[in-house]
């Protein structure tokens, strides 16, 4: 484990605003459910790992400890944040002295609201991503804590704009519009071409600060950067799944709640009756009435 005061001052806050915002809805007689918090929480839990964790220790050595302590806070924790803080605990997020000064800004919330539309926040990231996984930027956080950091935030700020499309943390429950699915693609493809990169590359891409020669575990240099590839585009095909199942999940029940009252249950009556021969397949629900 590794302490770095920034960090750890950023967690504290972090947590310190969720409680009180949780509070505060509590006591106006809103109780936020139960697995809601589990989600913020486990975000919280694996965001603090990231930073504070032996990747962060190893990410100095290995590639690969570097690319899994990137996609544990950018990939993994930052959706789950999102899940967490679902309206209403969005709102009450930030005290109030500081959400209406920020809130009257015009420019402010014109930026945020481009950053987080699905025309804007893939090809931002995109570049985001692209931009600091260049051997230059990326070896010049490696030396520098301040540059580290903007690097580590910038993956997190980012990704959040990314996932906000797909999760829709104003809304109580995250509707189920198919059109996420195509938006879900694209916006993991800049990553898994990018770990497909380091997979079929025969050379270091950061031999300026890692070196060509093998690892303290015996890797050798494109062992390390190979397996960082391999870790990148296998959370990106599991998180693929999980969020075709879920997708396809809420926009089958959205679909049922839009159904007129009676309805759902007579297309499963009608299936079934269907499957005893009782009636022709494909009739519909009037020339069964």
């Amino acid at each position: 484990m590794t302490f770095e005061p920034g960090p750890f001052a950023g967690l504290v806050v972090l947590a310190a605003l969720y409680v009180r915002a949780v509070l505060v809805l509590r006591g106006r007689g809103h109780v936020v459910p139960r697995g809601q918090q589990a989600f913020w929480w486990t975000g919280f839990a694996l965001l603090t790992f990231a930073f504070l964790g032996p990747l962060d220790t190893w990410a100095d050595t290995y590639v690969s400890s570097h690319m899994a302590q990137h996609m544990l806070m950018a990939d993994i924790a930052t959706p789950l944040l999102l899940v967490g803080v679902r309206n209403p605990v969005l709102f009450f997020y930030l005290p109030r002295p500081i959400l209406v000064p920020l809130a009257r800004r015009s420019t402010l919330r014109a930026a945020f609201r481009k950053l987080r539309s699905p025309m804007w926040a893939i090809p931002v990231y995109t570049v985001v991503l692209y931009l600091w996984h260049a051997a230059f930027f990326f070896e010049a956080a490696l030396r520098n804590p301040v540059v580290h950091a903007l690097q580590h935030e910038s993956f997190i700020v980012f990704s959040a704009f990314l996932w906000w499309p797909i999760i829709e943390p104003g809304h109580r429950r995250m509707p189920g519009a198919l059109w996420k699915v195509p938006y879900f693609f694209g916006a993991r493809l800049p990553t898994m071409l990018l770990g497909m990169g380091f997979i079929v590359s025969q050379a270091p891409f950061y031999a300026g600060w890692y070196g060509t020669g093998a690892r303290p575990n015996g890797w050798s240099a494109l062992t390390d950067q190979q397996i960082g590839g391999g870790l990148m585009m296998l959370v990106d095909v599991v998180m693929l799944m999980v969020m075709l199942a879920i997708t396809f999940w809420r926009a089958a029940a959205d679909d049922d709640a839009k159904a007129p009252v009676g309805e759902a249950d007579a297309q499963r009556n009608l299936a079934v009756v269907e499957q005893e021969g009782q009636v022709e397949p494909g009739m519909k629900i009037a020339e069964v009435r």
